[in-house]
C-alpha cells in the first residue's frame, strides 16, 4: 500500500491525471455559485428514472435467498470442518448484500409506498442483518442532509478513526498512536466494524432515547440471534462456532466499510456554518466509482454515489442513466464531477486519513524533548 500511495503522489495522480478529483478536492465548495437542481430533476423525471423496478429487486432477493440456502446446505454437509470458515466468509458477503437492500428500502427505492419500504427495510435490517433499522435510518438521513459538513454529518464524527484534523489533534494515548497511522490501519480496523455496528445499535435500542418501533426491533433482533447461535452450536463445536461468527462479522465489517468509505472520504469538508445549494453540496462532496455493471453489483449501486445523493429514491438499475444527465448538467454549470477507479479511491482515502492522522500527538514522544528539538 505504501508503494501505491507513493506512486500516486510521485506520478501526480491526485493533481494530474485525475483532474476532476484534483479540482474538487482542492476547491472550497463554499466559494461556488448556487446551481439550480430543477433542470436536472426535470430531465430525470421525464425519462422515468424514478419509476420502481420490482422485477429487478425480486431477482436480487431470489439470488440472495438461493445463495443463503447454498451456504446453509454446505454447513450441514461439511459438519465439523474448519472449511466452514470459508462459508462464514461467504455469509458475510451475503449479509452485506442484504444490507444494501435494506439501505435501498430505507430510501423508498424498492416498493411503491413508504410504509411498505419501511417494513421491508426493518425486516432486512433487524431480523436478517441483526442491526437496529431505526438507529441506522436516523444516522443515514442526517448524513444525506449534510454530507461531509462539520457537526452535522455523523459519518465524519470521530469513532476510533478521525476524519477531521481537530479530532485527530485531540487523540491521546493508544488512540493517538492509532490515529497517526489510521490510513494504513483502516482496512484492518474494519474487521471490527461488524461488531461495532451491532453493539452501537444495541445501545440505542436498550438506551433511554426515543426509538420508533423499539419493541418490534428488539423482538426481531432477539429472534435472529437466538436462531443464528442455536444453528451454529447445533452444527459446530463451540470453538469452531465462535470462529465462524468471528469470520462472518469480520468480512461483513470490511465489506460494509469498503463499500461506504470511497464515496465521501477525501472529498471537501464543508464548514459547520456554510450554506450551499442542494445540487452543489451533494455533487461536490461525493465521489463515484468507475466500473459499470460489476461495480453496481458489488456495491449495491453505491458506486453511483453522486446520483444516489441527488435522487435518493431512484432504483439501482436507473442510476447509470441518471449519471449521463448529471454529468452534462455539471459540465454546463461548471460543478466538478468526481469519479475514480476503485484502487484510486482507496488510495485517496488512505492518503487522506494518514494526512489527517498526522495531527495526533505521538504518545511515545516526550513533549519536552519535542519542544527542545524544535528550538
Amino acid at each position: 500500500m505504501d508503494d501505491l500511495i507513493s506512486t500516486i503522489t510521485s506520478a501526480g495522480l491526485l493533481e494530474g491525471r485525475l483532474g476532476a478529483i484534483r479540482a474538487t478536492a482542492a476547491g472550497d465548495p463554499t466559494d461556488a455559485p448556487a446551481v439550480s437542481y430543477t433542470e436536472v430533476s426535470r430531465q430525470v423525471k421525464a425519462e422515468g428514472l424514478l419509476a420502481r423496478r420490482p422485477g429487478f429487486y425480486g431477482l436480487v432477493v431470489a439470488a440472495l435467498l438461493v445463495a443463503s440456502a447454498a451456504v446453509i446446505t454446505g454447513m450441514v454437509l461439511l459438519g465439523e470442518s474448519w472449511f466452514q470458515l470459508l462459508l462464514a466468509a461467504v455469509l458475510g458477503l451475503i449479509l452485506t448484500q442484504f444490507a444494501f437492500l435494506a439501505h435501498e428500502a430505507a430510501h423508498r427505492q424498492i416498493l411503491a409506498t413508504g410504509p411498505a419500504n419501511d417494513r421491508l427495510g426493518r425486516f432486512l435490517g433487524t431480523f436478517v442483518i441483526g442491526m437496529s433499522y431505526a438507529w441506522w435510518l436516523n444516522k443515514h438521513n442526517r448524513h444525506h442532509a449534510n454530507p461531509n459538513q462539520v457537526g452535522k454529518d455523523p459519518d465524519i464524527a470521530v469513532d476510533t478513526i478521525s476524519f477531521l484534523e481537530e479530532d485527530a489533534a485531540r487523540a491521546t494515548g493508544v488512540l493517538a498512536w492509532i490515529t497517526r497511522r489510521q490510513g494504513y490501519l483502516f482496512f484492518p480496523l474494519l474487521t471490527f466494524e461488524g461488531v461495532n455496528l451491532h453493539v452501537t445499535s444495541f445501545k440505542l435500542l436498550f438506551g433511554r432515547d426515543e426509538v420508533k418501533h423499539r419493541k418490534t426491533e428488539i423482538v426481531l433482533i432477539a429472534a435472529r440471534f437466538v436462531l443464528y447461535f442455536a444453528a451454529l452450536l447445533w452444527l459446530l463445536p463451540p470453538g469452531m462456532a465462535a470462529a465462524f461468527l468471528g469470520v462472518q462479522l469480520a468480512v461483513f465489517g470490511v465489506y460494509m466499510g469498503a463499500s461506504f468509505a470511497p464515496n465521501h472520504k477525501g472529498m471537501p469538508i464543508v464548514p459547520a456554518d456554510a450554506r450551499l445549494d442542494f445540487f452543489s453540496k451533494q455533487v461536490r462532496t461525493s465521489r463515484n466509482i468507475r466500473g459499470g455493471w460489476w461495480a453496481t453489483a458489488m456495491f449495491g449501486g453505491l458506486n453511483y454515489q453522486v446520483e444516489h445523493h441527488l435522487f435518493p429514491s431512484m432504483p439501482r438499475p436507473h442510476l447509470s442513466r441518471a449519471r449521463l444527465i448529471v454529468r452534462r448538467h455539471c459540465l454546463a454549470t461548471g460543478v466538478p464531477y468526481t469519479e475514480a477507479t476503485l484502487p484510486e479511491s482507496y488510495a485517496i482515502v488512505i492518503a487522506y486519513l494518514n494526512r489527517v492522522g498526522l495531527q495526533a500527538r505521538d504518545p511515545f514522544v516526550c513533549p519536552v524533548v519535542t519542544q527542545y528539538r524544535r528550538a
